[in-house]
């Protein structure tokens, strides 16, 4: 099903890449330096949560994300700062409507709320991506930017990386994050910047150029600081709250993504 997915997209972006009308950049913020491709685990964010909706894909039952998830594609300033709200634009998802699946499934909500939009109230989930307002001029529309970032996702499997190095969904073993850092390093031939939340991995981070070609994370080179992850981290399971019994696993294969 993912191969299939995947195929869909790239036959899509290959169609209809960067057709969209030209969106002007508001002047007061500079160009982006590069771009963030934010991973979140839903072991680590799912086991917080304490409300249930329909939206919410940490309730899901046996259907709960089985993988890293995308939490978003973040232009950002090599200095460590970011744009934001780059321009006024009402959000239209059915430009999107295609990608839904997809959406659904690789880049799903992991709360209720309702995000706050560029334009001050309250939108849909995907909406709320104020980061892909500051783009330009590598994208000009939503359609876009949300299928590049689901080939991209797609490409650099992080799931799977991780799976193949060893390193599974358990509440009970603690890994090195030197190991898992390194495991990245040796697919991807880059640093990745991971965030931590109690000792648990909560976000992974892997950079590119504008072109795409894989770079460092700017704050990949604080990670001997020990600011966000201990030494030894874990990728806790997750037990959904309607009560069934499936637990949050790594799959055993790529195709199981």
């Amino acid at each position: 099903m993912a191969s299939r997915i995947c195929l869909l997209l790239l036959v899509a972006f290959l169609a209809g890449a960067f057709a969209g009308d030209v969106i002007e950049l508001n002047r007061s913020q500079r160009e982006f330096d590069y771009f963030a491709l934010s991973l979140q685990w839903p072991g680590t964010y799912c086991r917080g949560t304490r409300h249930c909706c329909s939206k919410n894909a940490c309730c899901r039952g046996s259907d709960a994300p089985t993988q890293f998830t995308i939490h978003g594609l973040w232009p950002d300033y090599n200095d460590g700062s970011w744009p934001s709200c780059c321009y006024r634009s009402d959000f239209k998802e059915k430009e999107i409507s295609t990608l839904m699946d997809g959406l659904e499934k690789y880049w799903p909500s992991l709360s209720c709320g309702s995000p706050s939009s560029c334009n001050g109230g309250k939108g849909s989930f995907w909406g709320h991506e104020k980061h892909g307002t500051c783009s330009s001029p590598v994208f000009h529309d939503e359609y876009n930017y949300f299928l590049t970032t689901l080939n991209i996702y797609l490409k650099y499997n992080v799931t799977d990386v991780l799976y193949q190095a060893g390193y599974a969904a358990s509440n009970s073993e603690k890994y090195p994050l030197g190991g898992i850092v390194t495991a990245i390093q040796n697919a991807f031939h880059i640093t990745p910047e991971v965030v931590c939340k109690k000792g648990a991995i909560d976000e992974i981070r892997i950079c590119f150029y504008k072109d795409f070609k894989p770079r460092d994370c700017v704050g990949s080179k604080e990670l001997t600081s020990r600011k966000s992850c201990p030494q030894y981290v874990s990728l806790p399971e997750y037990t959904p709250l309607d009560g069934e019994a499936m637990v949050l696993k790594m799959p055993t294969d790529r195709e199981a993504l």
